[in-house]
């Protein structure tokens, strides 16, 4: 066999070593997926070993708040495995929270919006466990008396590369807590995978392709803001466009995109990139965040002087976003002609496909649901007698609890002539509402009401999205 292996790698050094029958075997399962790791159940179990060396520490002194050096090991498996577990889990934040007293820690994670409690850590363990996490995000480990920030770069025993954003604050107590947000990483979605609708997909295509002016995408922290916006890159990114992007962080990396990473810390914001831009020939320029009065008013004077310019804001509606950028102190009339559309969004829970439940609503609930909707000048609601509408109802797939992953509303303001004179004598957010309504625009809750036709989610979640 030796000989017929020099024969077929000839040319090659070979080294030939012994080994276990199953530890062969652990190997090369572990490459085609049939384990989770190397090292079998150590891993698996690595919180029950955490109990158990805390148990011998016990014996030994009760009041020691540090683990002994021999377990130092176990804390590192344990940070690990937290990161690991929240990734096959498609969690978003992991929240380490240190609890007052003899407690130990609570280490919570966030799933399609909402939190839940994973795993307890022993008190002996608390403070190894946030100074692990810190210096893994190269934070100082002596500072706990101020917020720190920080990020990770870990790699999963599938060898998937992922980043991860580390904020620590002080609690009461002298104790600390660490959140860490898993970024989103990956390809670029397509437009169509974004969850418009018809009119929105139509509309939104339609402004992404004009040669120049200001596209904005809005909505709370985690709306899936960063992801539509490469969506529509995605969309534009041919190899005739010049297309140059400041972020923070940079999470979607696409082929054909100059991508810059903000850094505050030497000065480098998103004003100053975008300036360099406007020095570097760009057709698209995307700005990851429009924060503060320097960069809205750069941003509008790329939209003006020729560029096709996207960005962000944190608002709530559509509306309300042009009378923040007004508020900023921007020039209203250069900010009037530079606007093209602003796109606000909201993430709400899914249905489970496996096992949502069709139900006939009676009139109540119809009526109910046709006020909700409210009134529009152009599209009012019908709904038909005997419409089939679904609820939650829980199965193996969606862990009983009904919903399956999140989905996006959305509203889609498009600036006409009669919205820009408003915008320029900067009227009042009602008054942008109606023109953007009576230009087409569908709220959030609008859209949401649709969705819930469709079958895709259900009333409460298009309610509890959108409370004002």
């Amino acid at each position: 066999m030796i000989a017929n292996l020099k024969a077929m790698l000839k040319g090659h050094s070979l080294e030939f070593a012994i080994g276990l029958a199953d530890d062969v075997t652990k190997f090369t399962d572990y490459f085609h997926g049939k384990h989770d790791d190397l090292l079998g159940n150590e891993s698996s179990d690595v919180f029950g070993e955490l109990e158990l060396v805390t148990e011998a520490d016990d014996e030994e002194d009760d009041y020691r708040d540090e683990p002994s050096g021999d377990s130092e090991g176990v804390v590192v498996k344990v940070a690990n495995r937290i990161i690991e577990e929240a990734y096959s889990r498609n969690v978003s934040d992991i929240h380490i929270e240190s609890l007052t007293g003899k407690r130990g820690a609570l280490v919570r994670f966030r799933v399609d919006g909402e939190c839940s409690n994973f795993q307890t850590i022993p008190f002996s363990y608390k403070k190894a466990l946030v100074s692990r996490f810190k210096i893994l995000s190269k934070l100082d480990i002596a500072e706990k008396r101020l917020p720190q920030d920080g990020k990770i770069k870990f790699r999963t025993r599938r060898g998937r590369n992922i980043e991860l954003r580390v904020a620590t604050l002080p609690t009461v107590g002298g104790n600390e807590d660490v959140v860490l947000r898993i970024l989103a990483g990956g390809d670029a979605l397509p437009l169509k995978k974004m969850g418009l609708s018809e009119y929105n997909m139509e509309n939104l295509k339609t402004l992404v392709e004009r040669p120049y002016g200001l596209v904005l995408v809005v909505g709370p922290t985690g709306s899936g803001k960063t992801t539509t916006l490469h969506a529509a890159l995605n969309f534009v990114n041919r190899p005739e466009k010049k297309i140059w992007t400041a972020e923070d962080p940079v999470e979607i990396v696409q082929d054909g995109l100059r991508q810059v990473q903000v850094l505050p810390k030497i000065g480098l914001n998103f004003a100053r990139i975008l300036r360099a831009f406007l020095r570097a020939d760009p057709d698209i320029i995307m700005v990851g965040e429009t924060r503060d009065e320097e960069t809205a008013n750069t941003v509008v004077e790329a939209a003006l002087t020729g560029h096709l310019v996207f960005s962000t804001l944190h608002t709530n509606s559509a509306p309300e976003t042009i009378t923040r950028l007004l508020g900023m102190g921007i020039d209203p009339f250069n900010f009037a002609d530079s606007l093209l559309g602003v796109l606000a969004q909201r993430l709400i829970k899914r249905l489970c496909p496996h096992c949502r439940r069709t139900y006939q609503p009676d009139q109540p609930e119809i009526d109910s649901i046709i006020a909700e909707y409210g009134q529009h000048p152009t599209k009012p609601l019908e709904i038909e007698k005997g419409i089939t509408l679904y609820k939650a109802r829980g199965c193996g797939h969606c862990q009983k609890s009904g919903y399956k992953g999140r989905m996006a509303i959305h509203e889609l303001l498009i600036t006409t002539d009669p919205m820009r004179l408003e915008i320029e004598r900067s009227a009042p957010v009602a008054e942008i509402r109606h023109s953007a309504m009576a230009g087409g625009m569908l709220t959030l809750k609008q859209d949401g009401i649709l969705k819930v036709l469709q079958g895709d989610t259900d009333i409460r979640q298009v309610c509890s999205a959108t409370m004002k």
